[in-house]
């Protein structure tokens, strides 16, 4: 057992004994696999797939093209000023290709910022809902230990599946 493990487990085992925090009633969602199997999660996901397809081909291209000037310059049958001309040529599309991955994965982390602040704030809705209906006097996401009768997640998930 860690040693964080058994921090928890001796403030837990603490809290429980105190007599304030004896009828306390504790939840646990696990954010990491809402955030991959909640239906909103799974639809925007495909939806920026879908969206930066053309730019993950485009960039897939300049690939292909760097790895068969690559080739070409390996084989030695080029001229000397022919093969300066290609390893610049090859210099300027490596430059390209990582300028171009990286502002796909900025444009991409932006984006998937942006969808996911709007199911955050459907998940926290959910989980406030089965708190209150379930009475719950704290719902903790991202622990080191649970118990898993304390797990609600299947039930936020049921919950977006409904909206």
């Amino acid at each position: 057992m860690s040693f964080a493990k058994i921090i928890f487990c001796a403030v837990l085992s603490l809290i429980s004994s105190i007599p304030a925090f004896a009828d306390s009633r504790i939840g646990f969602v696990d954010t990491q696999r809402i955030l991959r199997e909640a239906g909103p999660a799974i639809r925007a996901s495909k939806k920026l797939e879908k969206e930066f397809e053309p730019r993950r081909l485009e960039l897939q291209k300049v690939s292909v093209q760097g790895r068969s000037l690559q080739q070409l310059l390996d084989k030695g049958t080029l001229s000397e000023s022919e093969r300066r001309i290609k390893e610049r040529e090859l210099l300027k599309l490596n430059q390209d290709f990582q300028r171009m991955q990286r502002e796909i994965n900025e444009d991409l982390n932006s984006r998937r910022n942006e969808e996911l602040s709007g199911l955050q704030e459907r998940v926290n809705a959910a989980i406030r809902n089965i708190a209150e209906q379930e009475k719950l006097d704290a719902v903790l996401q991202d622990a080191v230990y649970k118990n898993p009768r304390l797990d609600i997640t299947d039930k936020v998930l049921k919950q977006l599946v409904d909206k």
